[in-house]
């Protein structure tokens, strides 16, 4: 299972059989409610040359990394979720700067799959669900 407790090895496993089937219904059920803003800032983030690696952090509770992209409950959601990218994380050393390159190989199409970094209780990593075809 995906873990951010050893900050220098990728979390390159996102989306494995063993990711908590629990923890991924909540997330899309949620996800598909938010899905579409999170799509527009991914490219917007891309477009305006932020980054390629568009990240948004899903949680609870409230968290200093990114900023607030939607809040709790705003479209009736359970999480709150947050823009950053890549270069972020590597800047707070929740990625290892030498796992940056494994990063962006197993960095999916940002215009088909949302990366989300969860933090759900005992959980936190990356997880990438595909957007909602139109």
């Amino acid at each position: 299972m995906i873990n951010n407790s050893n900050e220098n090895s990728l979390m390159d496993d996102a989306n494995s059989p063993e990711l908590n089937r629990k923890i991924m219904g909540l997330v899309s059920e949620d996800f598909v409610k938010v899905s579409d803003q999170l799509k527009e800032a991914s490219y917007q983030i891309r477009k305006r040359g932020f980054s390629d690696n568009p990240i948004f952090i899903l949680s609870y509770t409230e968290v200093d990394l990114g900023v607030l992209l939607i809040d709790v409950k705003e479209m009736a959601n359970l999480y709150s979720y947050r823009a950053s990218y890549m270069q972020e994380f590597v800047d707070r050393k929740l990625i290892g700067e030498e796992s940056v390159e494994a990063f962006q190989e197993n960095y999916k199409n940002a215009d088909e799959y949302c990366c989300l970094f969860a933090l759900i209780g005992d959980f936190s990593g990356f997880i990438y669900v595909p957007y909602p075809e139109d």
